[in-house]
Order: structure tokens, then C-alpha cells, then sequence
């Protein structure tokens, strides 16, 4: 029997699966294998999907489950699609009722399907939206969209909204995925425009694709030229290769140059960018002001007064649908869009690093933080060098690895040991900001990055600023002119180059003693300063850069020596990517 939900269209045996294995052949009709089952409902700001023209800064109920009818190299989601056991005890039972009185409880005004596809759990997502319509909620969803012409028909009266994912213009990148053709995505997308679905586009950015991304916004305008198109800056994780992802610099260059086929493109991924916000296509005033919230996920900051969507400098007919919420939602630090799946990685992280390489003792460690609502505390212990350590002796406890977990924590600390004795009799310390993408993108005081500044003995100026957002916020030069620090460290997860982030603080203006002597650093490698237990290689990296009269630690050494100790494997650079949890872009878990 043919699926007929999505168009990879597999031939299902009598009590067999299909290839993406959530859907079975009950010898009647095609069924799915986990109804009702989320791993996610939260409320979110729309912004957070990511949704820019919609309902701004208006809140709606994250709904996530688990599955994908892709399997695409690199996903931002591999933790939930891949690696998220279905029967998880994480997941809730919730039947479709229970999803729409919890939007009404929350004030939501809409429900979202977001992080995993919709075509995951279809059935399931039809009668949430059925119920949902029925008390006059708001309906859509992000999907890469792969729908068959009789699926979408049965889904579309129920949207209200759509994010289109689109893998690129190339059948053989859909190959790559589990797909064939992206001819149907293309068509899917025409006929939603069509029937009156609030459209925006999302496709990713990789240093392999930029005439595909041209091509894409070539044949948007065909649709419309004010379909909004979002430019996802290739972040490589899992298996992905770094040298795939672009900088900042040339992903601004590229939205430059998409502006002349369609009215609206946005940049994600990249903090500290201007091309988040929203300006007039005709005369090019702001209307909306927004910053970076984590990947694949923007906030809006300020707007405009703008009455009937129309630009009040010039009247153009903006394309924007509904109202302006004024008052906006602020999601939990690990909740809304994204940043969930950095929470299952950085647990992860962890695991893999005391030796842990089996999914299912993976899953019990997720089960035991979500299960008892420790996600919130696990976002605290992570930005502490001692609670992390805890964190690493606790996980092994729940693992049954608490050796290996010792063995770790004594390594991790004996070099902090190291460098408060050297600290001991230091009275001049440098001052330090740290940087995420761009100059002016400052990470919270709070975080892991400017406690690591602190402990290898240097002054976190980032915490003299009351410094909101997720993972920080966008300052001014003012403000950074007057931080003057001495030292200026780029995050190691979403990061830059010296060169150009140099160069950003020439064009922009900024004056500072770090800029002025070109004391501004990158790490050595991905990962060694948030998330992963290599943080402590990172640390004395650090200590290294600001008392250089002090330590000379082999950077270099320690993390060959790591690597050997804790993931017995060879550190190769080129094998690295951005990943928190795995090691390096061969790594597998065991199923």
C-alpha cells in the first residue's frame, strides 16, 4: 500500500513501515505508529518559529513531536528526529483538546507546529487543527513541505500560516534528504500562496549552495515579491563539514544582492546583524527593529507606528498580517524554537564525554531532566564552572558511569586548580568583553563564556551591562566605547573572523584599547567555551591570552591528550564543526 502523506510515496507492506518508520500498514489503510504523542508544548513568541510578517510579537503554542519524513545531513534537529526515542517517557499523551485548552490557558492566540515536521505526525496534526479552528484559534506550522497534492489539500483549510523550509533548487540536495525532487515543494508553495496561507520562505546558506539560494528568491518572485525570505546562515552540526559554513560577512553580501528579486530577506544566525530588521522595499525607513535569539530564531525589539500596514515615510503597502502585540512574550531560557534542542545536545556533550555511546542511556539521562522539570535548573548549573562539574558527576550517577564521570570531573578539576594557584597573588587583571558573530552582539554577564573570562583571570565587562535576550543582546558603540575593554574574545559556537570582525570595528566606530592593539581572539577550535566539557580547554586557552607572563599551558597538547583520554579518538581539526556534543563530524552513536 502507497503512502500518500508525503512525496517520497513509499510502498508499505501489510504491518510494515515506511522509510521515515511513523507510519504502518494495518492491512486496511496507512496509520500512524505515535499519535498524540509531543515532546514539546510552550507557549513562544511567533518570532521564535520563526515567523517575521504574522501576528507580530503575538504568542501561540509551540507543539513538537518527534520523527521526520528527512533525514538531512547537518539538522539542527537530529536530537528529536534521529535520536529521541518515540517511546520515550518524555513525551506526553495529550489528546487534541487537551493541546487547544492549553493555547486558551496560556493566551495564545494560535497554535504552531515547529523544530520537527508536521508530515512526522500528520494525523495527528489535522485533529489538533480541526479542534483548534473550532475555538477560533490561529493555525500553521514550519514544514519543509514535501506534502503530496492530496495531503496538503486535506491540511490546507486548516492553515493559517506556513514557514516553507527549502532544502535548495537542486534535486540532488532532496536526494540527500530522502526525497527525490524539490519540484513539489515548489508546487506546495504556489498552491498555499494561492489559497490565501500566509507564506514566509526559510532556506539555508552553505558556502556549496549560493547560486541555489538565488535561483530560489528568482523563483519566489514569480509567486510574489512579498513572500519574505529567510537566509539561514549554515551553523555545520552533526555530520556536516565545516568549511560549509559561511561567514557573516559574505551571508550580508548575499542578502544584498537577493533584495532585487524580493521585498523582504532576512539574515538568521548571525548576531549583531542588521538584516534582521524590517525596512520599507521603497524607501527604505525601519519599521521593525529585531536581534538574534538563539539559531534559527529572531525578538523583536521595537516597531514603527504603522497603521494598515502601510509605511508612514513613503505609503507603500507593507505585507504584514495582523495585529502588533505591544506587550511581548519572553520564552524560558531552554524553551521556544530551538534552543531546546542546544539543552538535549549539551546533555549530550556530557554523556558522550564520560563514554556514554548508546541512544538509549543517552534518552534516560533526557528522560530523568525533562521528566522532573530540571530543565531550568540544568540552564543555570551550565553557566557555573563548579555546578557543571556537579552536573558531569550527577549525569554519570543516572548513566551508571560514575567512574568515568570522576575520572572527568578530577581532570576538569585539577586545571582549574592549576590556574587559581597561579592567579593567587594577581592584582591587575585585563578587561574583557565577549562577542558572539558580530562586534556589537554582547553575551550576557551571566553566561558560561564570561565566568570562564573571570576564572582565567580577567574582568568580565560584559556583566556592568544589564544585558537581556537569548543568548545576549545587540549594544551600542556608545556602550562598548565606554566598556573600553582590553581584550575582546568572538564566541567559539557562533562565531567570526579576527579579520573581519576587525574590520566591522573600524567601519563602526569603535575605539577601544582591544581594537587599538588588535587584541581581539578566536578559539582554537569549535566548542571550547559553552556547552561542551571541552569548555576546560578553553580555559586555558584563555589564561594563556590574558597572563601570558603566568601560563604557558600546550594548548594544542591538551586537547590532543583530551581527545585521546575521553573520546578515544585522534583530534583533527578539519574534522570539527560546531556540534557541543559530538566530538568531531564522524562521530555515531550506537542504536
Amino acid at each position: 500500500m502507497k503512502c500518500e502523506i508525503c512525496e517520497r510515496g513509499c510502498e508499505i507492506p501489510e504491518n510494515g513501515t515506511g522509510a521515515c518508520g511513523l507510519y504502518e500498514n494495518n492491512g486496511q489503510v496507512i496509520v500512524e505508529r505515535f499519535p498524540n504523542k509531543y515532546l514539546i508544548t510552550c507557549p513562544i513568541s511567533i518570532e521564535t518559529m520563526p515567523m517575521l510578517h504574522f501576528y507580530i510579537g503575538q504568542k501561540f503554542l509551540q507543539i513538537s513531536t518527534v520523527g521526520c519524513n528527512f533525514h538531512c545531513p547537518g539538522c539542527i534537529s537530529t536530537v528529536i528526529v534521529k535520536e529521541m526515542n518515540h517511546k520515550s517517557k518524555a513525551l506526553k499523551e495529550l489528546s487534541p483538546m487537551e493541546i487547544v485548552n492549553e493555547a486558551i490557558k496560556n493566551n495564545c492566540i494560535g497554535i504552531a507546529f515547529l523544530m520537527n515536521d508536521p508530515i512526522a505526525s500528520f494525523y495527528t496534526f489535522i485533529k489538533v487543527a480541526e479542534a483548534a479552528k473550532k475555538r477560533k484559534l490561529l493555525v500553521g506550522c514550519s514544514s519543509n513541505t514535501y506534502f503530496t497534492e492530496d495531503a496538503l489539500n486535506k491540511i490546507i483549510k486548516y492553515l493559517d500560516f506556513i514557514n516553507i523550509g527549502v532544502k535548495g533548487m537542486s534535486d540532488d540536495i532532496y536526494r540527500k534528504c530522502g526525497g527525490s525532487t524539490v519540484n513539489p515543494v515548489i508546487r506546495n508553495m504556489k498552491i498555499l500562496h494561492d489559497n490565501g496561507v500566509f507564506i514566509e520562505v526559510s532556506c539555508v546558506y552553505s558556502n556549496e549552495n549560493k547560486e541555489q539560494v538565488i535561483e530560489l528568491a528568482k523563483k519566489i518572485s514569480e509567486i510574489s515579491k512579498d513572500i519574505p525570505l529567510q537566509i539561514m546562515r549554515f551553523i555545520p552540526l552533526e555530520e556536516a563539514d565545516c568549511s560549509l559554513e559561511p561567514s557573516i560577512k559574505a551571508s550580508e553580501e548575499l542578502i544584498k544582492q537577493l533584495m532585487q528579486y524580493v521585498n523582504y530577506v532576512y539574515l538568521f544566525n548571525s548576531p549583531g546583524t542588521d538584516f534582521l530588521n524590517t525596512y520599507c522595499p521603497k524607501c527604505g525607513k525601519l519599521i521593525y527593529k529585531r536581534d538574534f535569539y538563539g539559531p534559527m530564531g529572531a525578538k523583536l525589539i521595537s516597531s514603527e507606528l504603522v497603521e494598515k500596514e502601510i509605511c508612514p515615510r513613503c505609503s507603500f503597502k507593507l505585507n504584514f498580517k495582523g495585529s502588533l502585540k505591544n506587550v511581548r512574550y519572553q520564552e524560558a531560557d531552554f524553551q521556544g524554537g530551538y534552543p531546546f534542542t542546544r539543552a538535549l545536545e549539551i546533555m549530550e556533550s556530557i554523556l558522550i564525554t564520560i563514554g556514554v555511546s548508546d541512544k538509549d542511556k543517552i534518552v534516560k539521562v533526557w528522560e530523568d531532566v525533562l521528566c522532573s522539570g530540571k530543565l531550568k535548573n540544568l540552564h543555570m548549573d551550565i553557566q557555573n564552572l563548579n555546578s557543571y562539574i556537579d552536573t558531569i558527576r550527577n549525569f554519570g550517577k543516572i548513566a551508571g558511569y560514575n567512574n568515568e564521570a570522576e575520572n572527568l570531573s578530577s581532570y576538569m578539576e585539577e586545571r582549574i586548580s592549576i590556574i587559581q594557584r597561579g592567579l593567587a597573588n594577581v592584582k591587575n587583571k585585563p578587561k574583557v568583553y565577549y562577542a558572539m558573530g558580530k562586534p556589537l552582539f554582547c553575551i550576557k554577564g551571566g553566561r558560561m563564556e564570561n565566568q570562564l573570562i573571570e576564572a582565567a583571570g580577567g574582568i568580565s565587562v560584559n556583566k556592568e551591562l544589564d544585558c537581556s535576550g537569548r543568548p545576549g543582546m545587540r549594544i551600542s558603540v556608545e556602550q562598548l566605547n565606554k566598556l573600553n575593554p582590553d581584550i575582546i574574545f568572538i564566541s567559539a559556537f557562533i562565531s567570526n573572523s579576527v579579520e573581519d570582525f576587525y574590520d566591522e570595528c573600524i567601519k563602526d566606530g569603535i575605539n577601544v584599547e582591544a581594537v587599538k592593539n588588535k587584541r581581539i581572539y578566536t578559539h582554537i577550535a569549535p566548542g571550547l567555551d559553552f556547552g561542551s566539557p571541552r569548555w576546560i580547554l578553553g580555559l586555558m586557552y584563555m589564561a594563556n591570552i590574558l597572563h601570558p607572563d603566568i601560563f604557558n599551558f600546550n594548548v594544542i597538547k591538551e586537547v590532543e591528550q583530551f581527545y585521546q583520554k575521553f573520546y578515544n579518538i585522534d583530534f583533527t581539526l578539519a574534522n570539527l564543526n560546531r556540534s557541543f556534543a559530538k566530538p568531531s563530524n564522524k562521530w555515531k552513536l550506537n542504536s
